[in-house]
């Protein structure tokens, strides 16, 4: 099934609420990885941010193939949804890199995507590295004390930008070369 190089590399790349996987740097992250012998999927999943998390997740984690060596990127929305999958998931993935990601209601908008609370040890037990992007001045509250409230309850790693949203519908950015330099 996998005809990656190596030990069946794979990342799965989760889109943003109101998103789809042709947009921002989705595509072009995925053929980066694909040329370096991952196999990528980027996935649709239109229900992020819009079905509750409870009825939401079982569908994504059984659509899904998770590993010792899957990397998870994940977008705003999908971001969000990572931390449920790392809570749920029965295995440790290599890498989860959560760009704008948050954990708590990030502006007065509804978060269906969001837990009410999280296992925090079980997440951090289910990733070997994790990551945090989020940029000071990100328009949605998806910003540095969002990445910092996780980094503080998770470890890892995290970067702040002046970045923005990293892509939106107002905001281009087709090509993201830092999550890219942070994937083996």
């Amino acid at each position: 099934m996998d005809t990656a190089g190596g030990a069946g590399r794979r990342a799965i790349i989760f889109h943003g609420t109101g998103g789809n996987p042709g947009v921002a740097w989705y595509p072009w992250l995925a053929g980066q990885l694909s040329e370096r012998g991952y196999v990528v999927d980027v996935p649709h999943h239109p229900e992020v941010n819009v079905e509750p998390i409870g009825t939401f997740l079982p569908k994504v984690l059984d659509q899904h193939r998770f590993d010792e060596h899957t990397v998870l990127v994940g977008h705003s929305g999908g971001a969000a949804l990572l931390l449920a999958v790392l809570e749920h998931v029965q295995v440790t993935v290599a890498q989860a890199i959560l760009v704008a990601g948050y954990s708590t209601q990030p502006n007065t908008s509804e978060e269906p995507v969001l837990q009410a609370d999280y296992d925090w040890d079980a997440i951090r037990s289910h990733v070997r590295d994790i990551y945090f992007v989020n940029s000071r001045n990100d328009p949605y509250g998806c910003d540095d004390r969002q990445g910092r409230a996780m980094f503080d309850r998770l470890g890892g790693t995290q970067i702040v930008r002046d970045d923005g949203h990293f892509g939106d519908y107002n905001q281009e950015y087709d090509t993201f070369e830092l999550v890219n330099r942070l994937i083996p």
